[in-house]
């Protein structure tokens, strides 16, 4: 199967780049760039010397790519980029996988407080939101165009559905705070984020309106039956890669430690990328850092009869680039862990 990617020199095009050369099931054919076009792949991206099949870049032309031979399209570009592309792939009958925010929202004025006019607005009825541990399975007959979670949203929902759904915990006075290495800000040269800025600091922004809580609330309203309103604190922290986001959440009357583990593992148990582990074991960024995982846990406070669930991924992996090749796998019927263990 012939696949492509267009935007493929930012962070999330190039872990894409260089989990799709390796694919056993899929030929990667085409890497788009409108600053690197003409230049071989393995100058741009010198790590993948000798697995770069001797690709070269090549303009970001949405007409060309509808008329060429590839099966599936990941997009990798910024929210509105994304979906002048989608509206021309779409139609000419592409699978495509938008790695922006175009397509996370279904509700286009909710989008639009949050990210401004959208550019396509007739394919959002078309679209799905797909977190492979979290969305049934008939969404892959049911599109052609699929939105991959933002990262932020993925270490918080994956531990936060579950608990919801089951009634383990309550609805109001939900808290996350999660820490971000400085990749998910995407590649470009703000004084923001040089290394003399951000080595030893570590600060909240984007508090009170961040544009992930749009997504987070609609998807916890929609997988767990009601409107659920969170704090959502991000934090942008001196590492490259990673996100450790701690959930602090009332415990319904008489739910235990054990009454979330019963949860996740109902939920979990056929999902290979989610690690479990013991109350009181908290993940670590450093232990998922290169891998399509997300580690949770758990403990029960016994004087504010809080839980406090704790979650780590790598951003650019299970949060972006990996989690979107384990779309492409469940959709086009590979194994789910292909090209990503």
């Amino acid at each position: 199967m012939n696949v492509g990617i267009v935007g493929a020199s930012g962070y999330s095009g190039e872990l894409l780049v260089s989990l799709l050369l390796r694919h056993p099931q899929v030929k990667l054919t085409a890497v788009t760039s409108r600053t690197h076009a003409g230049k071989p792949l393995a100058q741009v991206i010198p790590a993948l010397r000798g697995l770069d099949r001797g690709l070269v870049f090549s303009d970001s032309d949405a007409s060309r790519l509808a008329a060429s031979d590839l099966d599936l399209i990941f997009l990798a570009l910024p929210h509105g980029a994304a979906a002048d592309f989608a509206k021309v792939l779409v139609p000419a009958g592409k699978r495509v996988i938008d790695l922006s925010a175009d397509f996370r929202i279904a509700d286009l004025a909710t989008y639009e407080r949050y990210y401004g006019k959208h550019h396509a607005p007739d394919l959002l009825p078309q679209a799905r939101f797909v977190l492979p541990e979290l969305t049934p399975p008939s969404w892959k007959a049911e599109t052609r165009l699929v939105a991959a979670p933002g990262c932020y949203p993925t270490s918080i929902l994956v531990p936060l559905v579950p608990l919801l759904r089951d009634g383990v915990v309550q609805r109001e006075h939900i808290v996350a705070n999660a820490f971000s290495g400085v990749s998910g800000a995407g590649r470009k040269a703000e004084e923001a984020y040089l290394y003399v800025e951000r080595a030893e600091s570590a600060k909240a922004y984007g508090l009170v309106k961040h544009r992930h809580l749009a997504e987070i609330e609609e998807q916890l309203a929609l997988r767990t039956g009601a409107p659920t309103v969170i704090q959502f604190n991000p934090h942008l922290a001196p590492m490259r890669r990673g996100i450790a986001t701690t959930v602090t959440v009332p415990a319904a009357p008489g739910a235990t430690v054990e009454s979330a583990y019963a949860s996740w593992r109902a939920a979990y148990a056929s999902a290979p990328f989610v690690q479990l582990l013991a109350s009181g074991e908290t993940p670590d960024t450093a232990h998922v850092v290169g891998t399509n995982r997300i580690d949770l846990s758990a403990v029960l406070d016994p004087r504010t009869q809080n839980f406090v669930i704790t979650s780590a991924e790598d951003n650019l992996f299970k949060g972006a680039s990996g989690q979107a090749v384990q779309i492409m796998n469940l959709w086009c019927g590979f194994p789910e862990t292909a090209g990503l263990v």
